[in-house]
């Protein structure tokens, strides 16, 4: 992989890790919450069924495990690349 391709990716999951740390819940959009739902929410005899908002909340160790991870890419990709001399 390329440095830049890593530093990227490093950066990208660093600053995810800090958006799950600043966040306690996410509330999903009705498109997303349809997607990932089992069942409709029960309603009156006769009405269609409504579908609610999902609430996601996020472990906080997860903020921390992502900042970690970003934090170690973004490291490797500013290590210097090896030099042969002759050979």
């Amino acid at each position: 992989m390329r440095r830049q391709t890593i530093l990227f990716l490093g950066l990208l999951v660093f600053f995810v890790g800090i958006q799950f740390r600043m966040v306690e819940s996410f509330t999903l959009s009705d498109f997303s919450s349809r997607l990932i739902a089992v069942a409709p929410v029960p309603t009156e005899p006769g009405v269609a069924p409504t579908w609610s908002r999902k609430v996601v909340e996020p472990p906080r160790w997860l903020g921390l495990a992502l900042m970690s991870v970003g934090s170690v890419l973004t490291l490797r990709s500013m290590k210097p690349p090896k030099v042969s001399f002759g050979g």
